[in-house]
């Protein structure tokens, strides 16, 4: 079986894996605890942030840790909105976005705040004027996604950073960086991003920590009352293994990143062009996407038929975002880029991880032209 749904979640690598048991052992106590122990602990995390802090060049205490990048969105979609009311109460978002951001401002928009969802183009791509232009003087935040987790697209985002600060220097723009990091080059600075989120465990560290940058300055209505921990941003006794493994986990694909693209690229390209030549699939990513996603369709056959029909061929692929393949309506992202509903309906993606090779990518293919013809022959046995 091969797996090709890491953008979803990658496996770990080996050393954060062990990271992880060896914290669990020897570095249980609790980081605020003012024994020896907790002391050892609460300098593991402040290295850890030290760690994340160079990955992505920015200051040590400028990184906050949370349990995942569903938090951090919401954290800081919702801890901005709410802490800068007083500027206004109007946000800038896009139709991409991943429901953990989509969602956020759905809730707020249902508290009396007003957003605006920019259109992207039919490559999945947000035009920076179209940004700027939706800006207002009582926008306090733009938020808008580095890589599209289901197709891959990705957005100019310096430019859509000096967009927004040129209608409005008192904007806060945030990024969500989980699907980007890694594999573009990434860093909030060159973004202009005053907020920026990551996840570890989809570059092959360990689920239950995420990171927010929070640029120095800027302040945050906190989601959970209780402890002073992160800066008084996140209450709640912080996941000391997860922290170190996750900023193992981002030390490594920062210094991977290289090879990742110049190995895995050839091997996305080679898979797009094979699928432009079955003329059952509409392709849905561009050549100018990220290097490891690669999104189609099959037009009238339902997603999941497919991945089904593909895991009993030996691949193991999604149909949309981890936190939407279980929903049976369209994709509201192949529908924002103009495909029509059958088109959403029968979305397959493919994610590469570092492990992926050419063999593999072989056999991809085999089974996706053996998938096509069981369900062409089962389709024509049902009429």
């Amino acid at each position: 079986m091969i797996y090709w749904d890491y953008a979803a979640a990658a496996p770990p690598y080996d050393e954060v894996a062990r990271t992880v048991e060896q914290l669990m052992r020897l570095h249980y106590a609790n980081p605020s605890s003012l024994h020896r122990a907790g002391a050892e602990a609460a300098a593991l995390i402040e290295r850890a942030r030290e760690v994340c802090a160079a990955a992505l060049g920015v200051l040590p205490g400028e990184i906050k840790f949370t349990s995942g990048a569903t938090e951090s969105n919401n954290l800081a979609i919702k801890g901005a909105a709410l802490h800068y009311a007083g500027r206004g109460r109007h946000i800038v978002t896009t139709e991409l976005e991943h429901p953990s951001v989509y969602e956020s401002c759905l809730q707020l928009q249902k508290m009396g705040w007003e957003v605006t969802f920019v259109r992207p183009d039919a490559a999945g791509a947000v035009n920076p004027e179209d940004v700027g232009a939706a800006v207002r003087r009582d926008t306090v935040l733009v938020s808008v996604m580095h890589v599209n987790n289901e197709i891959g697209s990705v957005q100019p985002l310096p430019e859509i950073g000096r967009a927004v600060k040129a209608a409005n220097p008192r904007t806060l723009f945030h990024v969500d960086g989980v699907q980007g990091f890694g594999k573009l080059p990434a860093s909030p600075g060159d973004f202009g991003a005053d907020l920026y989120s990551l996840s570890p465990h989809k570059i092959r560290g360990p689920r239950g920590v995420g990171l927010l940058y929070v640029k120095e300055g800027i302040q945050l209505f906190p989601l959970l009352s209780g402890g002073s921990h992160e800066g008084g941003l996140r209450a709640g006794t912080e996941n000391v293994p997860a922290i170190v493994a996750g900023a193992k986990a981002v030390r490594m694909a920062a210094e991977r990143r290289g090879d990742f693209v110049s190995r895995i690229l050839p091997l996305r390209n080679r898979l797009l062009a094979f699928l432009r030549e079955i003329p059952e699939f509409t392709v849905n990513s561009s050549e100018s996407g990220a290097p490891h996603i690669v999104h189609f369709s099959y037009p009238g056959m339902k997603g999941e038929v497919m991945a089904r029909q593909l895991e009993q061929l030996g691949m193991q692929v999604s149909t949309r975002s981890a936190c939407s393949s279980r929903l049976a309506e369209p994709s509201r992202v192949l529908l924002a880029i103009g495909r029509d509903e059958s088109t959403a309906l029968g979305g397959i993606r493919i994610s590469f991880g570092d492990e992926h090779t050419p063999a593999d990518v072989d056999a991809l293919e085999q089974a996706l032209l053996g998938a096509v013809k069981a369900l062409k022959i089962a389709e024509g046995g049902m009429r």
